[in-house]
């Protein structure tokens, strides 16, 4: 291994020493799959050497990756177990790859393709990558039966980690912690009249 080939593991041992495990995402699970699956491999060319440091990192057209510990707090509160379907609501290819690593069956969607589709699934656990103002009905859809979702809500400019499930009114979410995140464009609420 060259010098060059030690700086990303160096930099993801620190991402988690120093990013994750101080802001409580110890579960051995999610650090294992962090730990293994390489960050930079999701971001251009000219972001890689940042591809660990604590904040979101543009990727253009207005999609983010999202820190890592937003990620670490997303899988924490999923908890994904191994063979479960899950759906990742996701601009990149780096959340699925970590469900996949702690051994779920992912299937990825970008964010538009989430708010365009009609129908997919069922999948036990959907987990977004992202804040969104307003989730597509159609999501309620795409759970099974005591199927869970992770997501990101922005309200009032705050975003936080929810979680939930689907019922007959649609999805009913609970706030779980503020933590800043990528809001998606995708999943904006419509806009309304107001005084």
């Amino acid at each position: 291994m060259t010098m060059l080939d030690e700086r990303p593991a160096s930099a993801r041992r620190a991402m988690i020493d120093s990013q994750l495990r101080v802001s409580g995402v110890n579960d051995p699970a999610v650090l294992a799959a962090m730990a293994s699956v390489a960050r930079e491999d999701f971001v251009p060319e000219g972001l890689k050497a940042q591809a660990y440091i604590d904040r979101a990192l543009p990727l253009g057209n207005g999609a983010a990756l999202a820190a890592p510990l937003v990620q670490g707090k997303l899988l924490t509160e999923a908890s994904p177990t191994a063979g479960e379907k899950v759906l990742v609501i996701s601009a990149t290819g780096y959340l699925a790859a970590l469900v996949t690593a702690m051994g779920a069956d992912a299937t990825q969607l970008t964010p538009a393709e989430a708010a365009a589709r009609k129908k997919a699934g069922p999948f036990s656990l959907i987990l977004i990558d992202g804040a969104a103002e307003e989730l597509p009905a159609s999501l309620a859809g795409m759970l099974a039966d005591g199927g869970r979702i992770v997501t990101g809500i922005v309200d009032k400019g705050v975003t936080r980690i929810a979680a939930g499930t689907a019922g007959p009114g649609g999805i009913a979410l609970l706030d779980i912690a503020d933590i800043g995140m990528p809001v998606l464009t995708e999943f904006a609420a419509p806009k309304r009249w107001s005084f």
